[in-house]
């Protein structure tokens, strides 16, 4: 969901159920129509500020060759974060699962 930024008008074209909110207005939530319960940009906003946390105080450069890997890992700590409820055990163990049986060099990456 969007905010009402002209640059996501044709972004959002192949999805037929993509509402905007509109913060010039200050409209900032509301309630949603069809599937969509509520419209926000609430989501997006918090991923993004994880990604940019990590980037500013753990990473502090990632070149754009790279960037892929970045945004995969900070989209899993997202989804594994504390506020989920998630224990730092399941989120050990989930870590655990997605590396078996693969094996990493620094050739591969490159």
């Amino acid at each position: 969901m969007p905010d009402e930024a002209r640059m996501y008008v044709n972004l959002g074209k192949p999805f037929a159920r993509q509402q905007t909110v509109n913060h010039s207005v200050k409209e900032y939530a509301r309630k949603g129509t069809g599937k969509a319960k509520k419209v926000s940009t609430n989501t997006i906003e918090g991923v993004f500020s994880v990604f940019k946390r990590g980037m500013i105080g753990t990473y502090q450069h990632c070149g754009e060759w790279h960037l892929q890997r970045y945004l995969v890992e900070f989209d899993w700590r997202y989804n594994h974060r504390a506020a989920l409820e998630i224990l730092d055990k399941t989120r050990f163990d989930h870590a655990l699962q997605a590396i078996e049986g693969k094996r990493l060099t620094y050739r591969t990456v490159s």
